[in-house]
Protein backbone atom coordinates (compact mmCIF):
# COMPACT_ATOMS: atom_id res chain seq x y z
CA UNK A 1 0.00 0.00 0.00
CA UNK A 2 2.80 2.44 0.86
CA UNK A 3 4.30 1.95 -2.58
CA UNK A 4 1.15 3.27 -4.25
CA UNK A 5 1.78 6.69 -5.86
CA UNK A 6 -1.22 8.23 -4.08
CA UNK A 7 -0.44 6.83 -0.62
CA UNK A 8 1.13 10.06 0.62
CA UNK A 9 -1.71 12.22 -0.70
CA UNK A 10 -4.40 9.98 0.80
CA UNK A 11 -2.60 9.81 4.16
CA UNK A 12 -2.23 13.61 4.21
CA UNK A 13 -5.91 13.98 3.33
CA UNK A 14 -6.86 11.65 6.20
CA UNK A 15 -4.71 13.60 8.64
CA UNK A 16 -6.17 16.90 7.49
CA UNK A 17 -9.74 15.64 7.84
CA UNK A 18 -9.05 14.37 11.38
CA UNK A 19 -7.75 17.86 12.22
CA UNK A 20 -10.90 19.68 11.01
CA UNK A 21 -12.91 19.57 14.31
CA UNK A 22 -9.92 20.87 16.29
CA UNK A 23 -11.18 24.48 16.39
CA UNK A 24 -14.60 23.36 17.66
CA UNK A 25 -13.18 21.62 20.72
CA UNK A 26 -10.78 24.51 21.33
CA UNK A 27 -13.80 26.83 21.37
CA UNK A 28 -15.80 24.49 23.64
CA UNK A 29 -12.94 24.35 26.14
CA UNK A 30 -13.33 28.05 26.96
CA UNK A 31 -9.56 28.31 27.63
CA UNK A 32 -7.09 31.00 26.65
CA UNK A 33 -4.22 30.44 24.22
CA UNK A 34 -1.44 29.53 26.64
CA UNK A 35 -3.70 27.29 28.71
CA UNK A 36 -4.70 25.37 25.58
CA UNK A 37 -1.06 25.16 24.53
CA UNK A 38 -0.19 23.61 27.90
CA UNK A 39 -2.84 20.90 27.71
CA UNK A 40 -2.43 20.19 23.99
CA UNK A 41 1.36 20.09 23.99
CA UNK A 42 1.81 18.02 27.13
CA UNK A 43 -0.90 15.45 26.33
CA UNK A 44 0.19 15.03 22.69
CA UNK A 45 3.87 14.96 23.64
CA UNK A 46 3.40 12.32 26.35
CA UNK A 47 1.43 10.08 23.98
CA UNK A 48 4.04 10.40 21.22
CA UNK A 49 6.93 9.66 23.57
CA UNK A 50 5.09 6.67 25.04
CA UNK A 51 4.36 5.33 21.55
CA UNK A 52 8.03 5.84 20.61
CA UNK A 53 9.22 3.99 23.72
CA UNK A 54 6.95 1.03 22.90
CA UNK A 55 7.60 0.82 19.15
CA UNK A 56 11.23 1.94 18.71
CA UNK A 57 13.59 -0.76 17.46
CA UNK A 58 16.78 1.15 18.27
CA UNK A 59 16.28 3.75 20.98
CA UNK A 60 19.96 4.63 21.23
CA UNK A 61 20.13 5.45 17.51
CA UNK A 62 16.90 7.43 17.72
CA UNK A 63 18.20 9.49 20.64
CA UNK A 64 21.41 10.16 18.72
CA UNK A 65 19.34 11.82 15.97
CA UNK A 66 18.20 14.44 18.49
CA UNK A 67 21.62 16.08 18.50
CA UNK A 68 21.84 16.24 14.70
CA UNK A 69 20.76 19.20 12.60
CA UNK A 70 17.69 17.51 11.14
CA UNK A 71 16.57 16.14 14.51
CA UNK A 72 16.85 19.50 16.23
CA UNK A 73 15.07 21.14 13.29
CA UNK A 74 12.00 18.92 13.66
CA UNK A 75 11.90 19.35 17.46
CA UNK A 76 12.22 23.14 17.32
CA UNK A 77 9.75 23.49 14.43
CA UNK A 78 7.11 21.55 16.37
CA UNK A 79 7.67 23.54 19.56
CA UNK A 80 7.65 26.86 17.68
CA UNK A 81 4.52 26.36 15.58
CA UNK A 82 2.65 24.96 18.60
CA UNK A 83 3.51 28.13 20.54
CA UNK A 84 3.01 30.74 17.82
CA UNK A 85 -0.50 29.66 16.74
CA UNK A 86 -2.32 30.34 20.04
CA UNK A 87 -0.18 33.46 20.51
CA UNK A 88 -1.35 34.80 17.15
CA UNK A 89 -4.99 34.00 17.90
CA UNK A 90 -4.70 35.88 21.21
CA UNK A 91 -3.17 38.95 19.54
CA UNK A 92 -5.10 39.38 16.29
CA UNK A 93 -8.35 38.55 14.48
CA UNK A 94 -8.58 34.90 13.47
CA UNK A 95 -8.84 35.87 9.79
CA UNK A 96 -5.45 37.62 9.87
CA UNK A 97 -3.74 34.57 11.37
CA UNK A 98 -5.47 32.12 9.01
CA UNK A 99 -4.44 34.02 5.89
CA UNK A 100 -0.84 33.95 7.11
CA UNK A 101 -0.93 30.24 7.96
CA UNK A 102 -2.43 29.53 4.53
CA UNK A 103 0.94 30.43 2.97
CA UNK A 104 2.34 27.08 4.20
CA UNK A 105 2.23 25.42 0.73
CA UNK A 106 4.20 28.31 -0.77
CA UNK A 107 6.86 28.07 1.93
CA UNK A 108 7.00 24.29 1.43
CA UNK A 109 7.60 24.63 -2.31
CA UNK A 110 10.22 27.35 -1.86
CA UNK A 111 12.10 25.57 0.94
CA UNK A 112 12.07 22.25 -0.92
CA UNK A 113 13.62 23.99 -3.91
CA UNK A 114 16.21 26.01 -1.95
CA UNK A 115 17.30 23.31 0.50
CA UNK A 116 17.01 20.13 -1.54
CA UNK A 117 16.57 21.16 -5.19
CA UNK A 118 13.11 19.55 -5.33
CA UNK A 119 10.99 21.02 -8.13
CA UNK A 120 7.30 21.82 -7.68
CA UNK A 121 5.07 20.97 -10.64
CA UNK A 122 3.06 23.58 -12.50
CA UNK A 123 -0.16 21.82 -11.48
CA UNK A 124 0.79 22.19 -7.82
CA UNK A 125 1.51 25.92 -8.22
CA UNK A 126 -1.87 26.44 -9.94
CA UNK A 127 -3.60 24.58 -7.11
CA UNK A 128 -1.72 26.65 -4.51
CA UNK A 129 -2.90 29.86 -6.20
CA UNK A 130 -6.51 28.64 -6.34
CA UNK A 131 -6.47 27.51 -2.70
CA UNK A 132 -4.96 30.78 -1.46
CA UNK A 133 -7.64 32.68 -3.40
CA UNK A 134 -10.34 30.57 -1.75
CA UNK A 135 -8.86 31.12 1.71
CA UNK A 136 -8.68 34.90 1.11
CA UNK A 137 -12.34 34.97 0.05
CA UNK A 138 -13.38 32.86 3.04
CA UNK A 139 -11.79 35.09 5.67
CA UNK A 140 -12.45 38.48 4.03
CA UNK A 141 -15.29 40.90 4.51
CA UNK A 142 -15.58 40.61 8.29
CA UNK A 143 -14.50 44.13 9.09
CA UNK A 144 -11.97 43.03 11.70
CA UNK A 145 -8.72 43.20 9.77
CA UNK A 146 -7.72 46.85 10.33
CA UNK A 147 -3.96 47.32 10.24
CA UNK A 148 -2.58 47.93 13.74
CA UNK A 149 0.27 46.64 15.86
CA UNK A 150 -1.71 43.69 17.25
CA UNK A 151 -2.83 42.59 13.78
CA UNK A 152 0.76 42.92 12.54
CA UNK A 153 2.13 40.76 15.33
CA UNK A 154 -0.66 38.24 14.78
CA UNK A 155 0.17 38.08 11.08
CA UNK A 156 3.85 37.55 11.90
CA UNK A 157 2.91 34.72 14.27
CA UNK A 158 0.85 33.16 11.49
CA UNK A 159 3.75 33.43 9.06
CA UNK A 160 5.99 31.85 11.67
CA UNK A 161 3.57 28.92 11.97
CA UNK A 162 3.47 28.55 8.18
CA UNK A 163 7.27 28.66 7.86
CA UNK A 164 7.97 26.16 10.66
CA UNK A 165 5.28 23.75 9.45
CA UNK A 166 6.74 23.89 5.95
CA UNK A 167 10.30 23.42 7.20
CA UNK A 168 9.13 20.48 9.32
CA UNK A 169 7.45 18.73 6.37
CA UNK A 170 10.36 19.41 4.02
CA UNK A 171 12.89 18.08 6.55
CA UNK A 172 10.92 14.89 7.18
CA UNK A 173 10.50 14.43 3.43
CA UNK A 174 14.27 14.40 2.93
CA UNK A 175 15.44 12.77 6.17
CA UNK A 176 13.83 9.36 6.41
CA UNK A 177 15.91 8.35 9.44
CA UNK A 178 14.38 10.97 11.75
CA UNK A 179 12.16 9.26 14.39
CA UNK A 180 8.86 11.12 13.96
CA UNK A 181 7.31 10.06 17.27
CA UNK A 182 10.38 11.03 19.32
CA UNK A 183 11.16 14.37 17.67
CA UNK A 184 7.61 15.67 17.36
CA UNK A 185 6.75 14.35 20.82
CA UNK A 186 9.68 16.19 22.37
CA UNK A 187 8.79 19.37 20.48
CA UNK A 188 5.19 19.12 21.70
CA UNK A 189 6.42 18.66 25.29
CA UNK A 190 8.55 21.81 25.01
CA UNK A 191 5.60 23.80 23.67
CA UNK A 192 3.29 22.42 26.36
CA UNK A 193 5.78 23.23 29.12
CA UNK A 194 5.89 26.80 27.81
CA UNK A 195 2.11 27.02 27.99
CA UNK A 196 2.08 25.58 31.52
CA UNK A 197 4.75 28.06 32.63
CA UNK A 198 2.78 31.11 31.47
CA UNK A 199 -0.59 29.77 32.67
CA UNK A 200 0.47 28.44 36.06
CA UNK A 201 -0.71 25.13 37.58
CA UNK A 202 -3.53 26.83 39.50
CA UNK A 203 -5.33 27.90 36.32
CA UNK A 204 -4.83 24.76 34.26
CA UNK A 205 -8.12 23.19 35.44
CA UNK A 206 -10.23 26.22 34.44
CA UNK A 207 -12.63 25.57 31.56
CA UNK A 208 -13.80 22.32 29.95
CA UNK A 209 -10.80 20.03 30.34
CA UNK A 210 -12.58 17.16 28.54
CA UNK A 211 -12.82 19.23 25.35
CA UNK A 212 -9.16 20.19 25.25
CA UNK A 213 -8.12 16.61 26.02
CA UNK A 214 -10.01 15.42 22.93
CA UNK A 215 -7.81 17.72 20.85
CA UNK A 216 -4.55 16.99 22.68
CA UNK A 217 -4.95 13.25 23.21
CA UNK A 218 -6.82 12.27 20.04
CA UNK A 219 -7.14 14.84 17.24
CA UNK A 220 -3.62 16.28 17.30
CA UNK A 221 -1.69 13.00 17.71
CA UNK A 222 -3.57 11.20 14.92
CA UNK A 223 -3.55 14.14 12.51
CA UNK A 224 0.04 15.30 13.01
CA UNK A 225 1.47 11.80 12.87
CA UNK A 226 -0.44 11.15 9.63
CA UNK A 227 0.63 14.47 8.10
CA UNK A 228 4.25 14.03 9.17
CA UNK A 229 4.43 10.48 7.86
CA UNK A 230 2.73 11.54 4.61
CA UNK A 231 5.56 14.02 3.99
CA UNK A 232 7.85 11.03 3.39
CA UNK A 233 5.68 9.73 0.56
CA UNK A 234 4.69 12.94 -1.24
CA UNK A 235 6.04 16.46 -1.68
CA UNK A 236 5.81 18.76 1.34
CA UNK A 237 3.78 21.24 -0.74
CA UNK A 238 1.13 18.54 -1.27
CA UNK A 239 0.88 17.84 2.47
CA UNK A 240 0.60 21.57 3.17
CA UNK A 241 -2.13 21.97 0.55
CA UNK A 242 -4.28 19.21 2.00
CA UNK A 243 -3.72 20.51 5.52
CA UNK A 244 -5.67 23.64 4.48
CA UNK A 245 -8.83 21.52 4.50
CA UNK A 246 -8.92 22.35 8.22
CA UNK A 247 -9.16 26.06 7.43
CA UNK A 248 -12.37 25.70 5.42
CA UNK A 249 -14.04 22.69 7.08
CA UNK A 250 -13.18 23.75 10.63
CA UNK A 251 -15.70 26.64 10.67
CA UNK A 252 -18.43 24.19 9.62
CA UNK A 253 -17.75 22.08 12.71
CA UNK A 254 -17.85 25.24 14.83
CA UNK A 255 -21.19 26.11 13.23
CA UNK A 256 -22.63 22.67 14.02
CA UNK A 257 -21.34 22.73 17.59
CA UNK A 258 -21.93 26.35 18.59
CA UNK A 259 -24.48 27.76 16.08
CA UNK A 260 -21.84 30.21 14.80
CA UNK A 261 -23.14 30.48 11.24
CA UNK A 262 -20.48 30.74 8.49
CA UNK A 263 -20.74 33.76 6.21
CA UNK A 264 -21.55 33.45 2.49
CA UNK A 265 -17.92 34.38 1.72
CA UNK A 266 -16.74 31.47 3.89
CA UNK A 267 -18.98 29.08 1.98
CA UNK A 268 -17.85 30.39 -1.42
CA UNK A 269 -14.18 30.36 -0.47
CA UNK A 270 -14.50 26.92 1.10
CA UNK A 271 -16.15 25.54 -2.03
CA UNK A 272 -13.28 26.91 -4.15
CA UNK A 273 -10.69 25.31 -1.87
CA UNK A 274 -12.43 21.94 -1.78
CA UNK A 275 -13.04 21.84 -5.54
CA UNK A 276 -9.42 22.85 -6.24
CA UNK A 277 -8.06 20.11 -3.99
CA UNK A 278 -10.48 17.54 -5.44
CA UNK A 279 -9.38 18.45 -8.99
CA UNK A 280 -5.72 18.24 -7.91
CA UNK A 281 -6.20 14.75 -6.46
CA UNK A 282 -8.01 13.65 -9.62
CA UNK A 283 -5.22 14.95 -11.87
CA UNK A 284 -2.59 13.33 -9.62
CA UNK A 285 -4.42 10.01 -9.75
CA UNK A 286 -4.61 10.08 -13.56
CA UNK A 287 -0.91 10.96 -13.81
CA UNK A 288 -0.02 8.09 -11.48
CA UNK A 289 -2.09 5.66 -13.57
CA UNK A 290 -0.32 6.79 -16.75
CA UNK A 291 3.09 6.29 -15.13
CA UNK A 292 2.15 2.77 -14.00
CA UNK A 293 0.96 1.84 -17.51
CA UNK A 294 4.21 3.13 -19.00
CA UNK A 295 6.24 1.03 -16.56
CA UNK A 296 4.22 -2.06 -17.40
Amino acid sequence: MRSHPLFGLLLAGFGALVLTPDALFMRLSGMDGMQMLGWRGLSMGCLFLLAWAVTSRNRRADLAVLITGVGLTVVLCQATNATLFPSGIALAPVSVVLVSVATTPVWSAVLARLLYGERTSGTTWITIAAVLTGIAIAVSGKGDTALNSSALWGALCGLGVAFTLALNFVTLRNAGHVPILLCIGLGAILGGANGLFWTGPARMMDGAVWAILITGALILPVSFFSLSLASRYTAAANVSLLMLLETVIGPVWVWLGTDEVPTPRMLIGGALVLSSLAAYLLVSDRAARRRRRQVV
